[in-house]
């Protein structure tokens, strides 16, 4: 009677069909890249017209695991001082108490304690986020954009974006409501790199 010393690869593919992968995959760990990531956000002004900015300075760590997103994760950070209007005078005053309260107050961020499936390639993320001093859970849903390779170090690519909306006066940010509106519409779009 002959053993056999190993799978062929149809035998592999047959056992993978039938009883899924011989290895799941593995919890990825990511870095988002700076440059390539973008925080953005739009508030009305004097209910008319929809006001843009962003914040230039990203930094943060992904987990991912598509085979079981319970054990991805995300933390990110934001630095207040990046933001950027394309108007200086603007920019201090967003900076100052009136606002940011950007010495005070210097990080905006956001810290998962539960991911999972939301639809193809839609996850529902749950965590805290903080603004201006003040922590608050929140729930967002974000889509998986699309994945690649880098061409200069080759590790693999990553990319996920998310909207929600925030009432700025539930972090204790009220000047000018409602000359400069409430509600803050916010999307952030990663792009990370495999560590």
């Amino acid at each position: 009677m002959q053993t056999p010393k190993t799978l062929s690869v149809a035998s592999a593919l047959a056992l993978a069909l039938l009883f899924g992968p011989l290895a799941p995959a593995a919890t990825e760990s990511y870095t988002v890249d700076t440059v390539h990531s973008s925080v953005m956000f739009k508030v009305k002004h004097l209910g008319t017209s929809n006001f843009y900015g962003r914040f230039n300075e990203i930094s943060g760590k992904l987990a991912f695991d598509g085979g079981d997103p319970a054990k991805s994760s995300v933390s990110l950070e934001v630095k207040v001082e990046s933001v950027n209007t394309g108007n200086e005078a603007r920019e201090k005053h967003l900076k100052s108490p009136d606002f940011f309260s950007a010495k005070e107050f210097p990080t905006i961020s956001f810290k998962s304690k539960s991911v999972k499936k939301g639809g193809e390639g839609i996850y529902e993320v749950e965590g805290d986020f903080t603004l201006h001093g003040t922590t608050k859970p929140i729930k967002v849903k974000a889509e998986r954009t699309g994945s690649g390779k880098n061409p200069r170090s080759g590790k693999d690519l990553a990319g996920f974006e998310t909207t929600f909306t925030i009432k700025r006066s539930d972090y204790g940010m009220k000047n000018m409501i409602p000359m400069l509106g409430d509600e803050v519409q916010i999307t952030v779009s990663l792009e990370a790199e495999k560590a």
